[in-house]
């Protein structure tokens, strides 16, 4: 029965998330109705003790790299520097050449730390200009932004500022550059498995005649050819990110040591405030990593990001706000589900997986598909089961980067399942509906679940890292 209680409770988030419900509502409702089931006298504590306790943990931790996070997509946007990137990469690659084109676009963009939210609204335009004009149909266009943001780009590839990929940090004591070899070979599995899954598509629509299509919903303002900045200046903010991550996540354990303490200037006998270096460089080097993207743009768009940053900056930090409160109330639900005596049959069951990276992989995949958020689903099992998976790595000589890794990807999974908070906001900006395009998105999650699996098989043949 309490195994049952547990399942019912996964059951009615997803259910309301697939129906458009604000999990932020509904994810303590789901949670402490389990425990009303179970206990009735623990409901209270349960919710202020835990429930709101891990919640309010992970604003501190992840709140300001949303916002920067968001902030700086919203400056690369204002600024046109997106424009100018996706015309840079469309002359570059060519029209013809629409899905390639879309895909490096979006990759480029997520992998220089724009929101994946940003990168569907600041793409979809050109998306639909090319695919009009190379008549491919209009269908595939999430299929296409999918593979480009929500995947290798989001998790696999080593030093993306994606939140997927630091979350583990907090976890696993590493940095965002762990196991760089085995995420550049899955992300290579995607990106080629993925266009050529997406090829496979065009090519039997144009077999049947099938064109852009009439009619659609949604359809932007054909393309206009603006004066745009200089792709080398408008990529320039993304590398700064790049790079400055890099030098920050090296300089700060070096020069903060283990630890950094301070007292505060507070009226009688103040405790010391210590703060362990290694819990959250890799937080503090996102962050210092995105003001130094954010200061870039202004120093060459000062005048037309000014113009527009007061209204836009209210957009920005509402979105980051939204999309904080909605991970860290599922952060929250999973703190609560994992206490509940029914969690214990399903971490048994998963702890029955004899290997440690395909039981990690696992569970953590399938948490992120119940849940429709990759990093919802991560947090839920990583504060639940992290310890289990450090013991018995340590244990088989595992090193804790490629736990890293295998976490971060297989976050990235089963997350896009249809109440996938993504996925229905790029089908909505594009246009289109689940029965439309989602099976496109659908056999792009498949291979990016295969991949974990792949990079996880390789680290055993060649003990790469």
């Amino acid at each position: 029965m309490d195994f049952l209680i547990v399942l019912a409770s996964l059951a009615f988030l997803m259910f309301v998330a697939y129906r458009g419900y604000s999990v932020i509502l509904f994810a303590p409702i789901a949670a402490l109705g389990a425990v009303l089931l179970i206990d009735p006298a623990l409901v209270a504590p349960m919710f202020t003790g835990l429930f709101m306790d891990k919640m309010v943990g992970f604003v501190k931790n992840f709140f300001p790299v949303f916002l920067l996070g968001a902030i700086f997509g919203k400056v690369i946007e204002l600024s046109g520097f997106s424009k100018a990137i996706v015309a840079a990469v469309i002359k570059l690659i060519g029209r013809e050449r629409a899905m390639l084109a879309i895909v490096v676009v979006c990759a480029l963009l997520t992998y220089g730390g724009v929101s994946l939210f940003v990168v569907v609204f600041a793409v979809y335009p050109f998306a639909a200009e090319m695919f009009r004009q190379g008549g491919i149909p209009k269908r595939l266009i999430p299929g296409t932004i999918a593979l480009g943001a929500f995947t290798f780009t989001m998790d696999s590839l080593p030093g993306t500022p994606q939140i997927q990929n630091i979350i583990p940090t907090t976890f696993f004591k590493t940095d965002i550059y762990a196991a760089p070899w085995l995420g550049i070979i899955g992300g290579l599995f995607i990106l080629v498995c993925g266009l050529s899954y997406l090829e496979w598509c065009r090519r039997r629509a144009a077999a049947a005649g099938e064109g852009y299509g009439e009619g659609h919903s949604n359809e932007p303002e054909p393309f206009a050819n603006e004066k745009l900045a200089h792709p080398l200046i408008a990529i320039l903010p993304l590398v700064m990110v790049g790079v400055m991550n890099k030098v920050f996540t090296v300089m700060i354990p070096a020069f903060y040591g283990d630890k950094v303490s301070f007292v505060p200037a507070v009226i009688g006998n103040a405790a010391p405030v210590v703060q362990q270096t290694k819990a959250v460089a890799a937080i503090w080097a996102v962050e210092g990593a995105l003001l130094i993207g954010i200061a870039t743009v202004f120093v060459f768009a000062w005048r037309t990001v000014v113009a527009k940053f007061a209204e836009g900056s209210k957009n920005a930090v509402g979105g980051a706000l939204l999309a904080t409160m909605n991970t860290a109330s599922e952060y929250g639900f999973g703190a609560v589900i994992a206490a509940l005596p029914g969690f214990l049959v399903v971490a048994n069951a998963l702890s029955a997986i004899p290997n440690p990276l395909v039981n990690e992989a696992i569970t953590v995949t399938a948490l992120a598909g119940i849940t429709g958020s990759a990093s919802g689903g991560m947090g839920i099992a990583l504060a639940a089961m992290a310890d289990t998976f450090i013991a018995n790595a340590q244990a088989a000589g595992i090193p804790l980067e490629v736990l890293h890794r295998v976490a971060s990807m297989a976050s990235g999974g089963m997350d896009t399942l249809p109440h996938n908070g993504a996925v229905i906001t790029l089908l909505a900006v594009t246009g289109l509906t689940h029965r439309q395009s989602y099976k496109d998105i659908f056999a792009i999650t498949c291979i990016k679940t295969l991949a974990v699996f792949v990079v996880i098989a390789v680290y055993y043949a060649t003990g790469i890292v």
